[in-house]
């Protein structure tokens, strides 16, 4: 697994990336986690509905190809980026869907923030509020894109929208339960962890 750490970027051009790396796998390319920080942006699935947008602000509007509905990405907020080979793993999407889940269960945990998954709702919550949000892309028998953890950021374009389709949905982030906040790049840093030991499937 090679982790990539981005850094800042603009949303357009790491999804451009995301295609391009997907499309040009081999049967021996290496799976990579990238770990960015995107400016403010909404992001709209391919079952994407505009009636989610409630509010319409100087933030734009990117239409992509992964599941779900619309959600927020924006600065203090760490998006893993998963492109996985899920045909050589010898697994199945839900199990990397749970992977994912566990990863970040795990890194709350670290800060004794105690959360889980829902099975009729991807994502990971604290509670009632929602955390973490997942969305991925399925195409030649690989997946990308991934998941977003809230860690310290302006929650208030979430209200902009119904949170991956779901109305009155509350988000929360680390900041919301451990002061002060760990800073982006440990929370980052714990996360790939994380994921690379959730991801470590041996092949069938």
């Amino acid at each position: 697994m090679n982790i990539k750490k981005l850094g800042k970027a603009d949303y357009a051009p790491t999804f451009e990336a995301m295609k391009t790396f997907n499309a040009a796998r081999t049967p021996d390319t290496e799976d990579e986690i990238w770990l960015v920080e995107h400016p403010p942006v909404f992001t709209q699935g391919l079952a994407g509905k505009p009636e989610h947008l409630l509010l319409r602000s100087d933030i734009p509007v990117v239409q992509i190809d992964r599941g779900g509905q619309i959600t927020y990405h924006g600065p203090g907020q760490v998006v893993a980026y998963t492109m996985i080979d899920f045909k050589r793993r010898h697994v199945s999407v839900r199990k990397i869907v749970s992977a994912l889940e566990n990863a970040v269960i795990a890194t709350l945990a670290e800060y004794g923030i105690p959360s889980a998954a829902d099975p009729d709702r991807p994502g990971v919550y604290v509670g009632e509020r929602k955390i973490a949000s997942l969305g991925l892309r399925i195409k030649n028998g690989a997946v990308y894109h991934g998941l977003a953890l809230n860690v310290d950021m302006d929650l208030s374009p979430f209200r902009q929208i119904n949170p991956c389709g779901y109305a009155g949905m509350e988000m929360t982030q680390i900041a919301d339960y451990v002061q002060p906040c760990p800073a982006w790049d440990e929370v980052a840093d714990k996360l790939a962890a994380h994921l690379t030991r959730e991801l470590d499937f041996q092949a069938a």
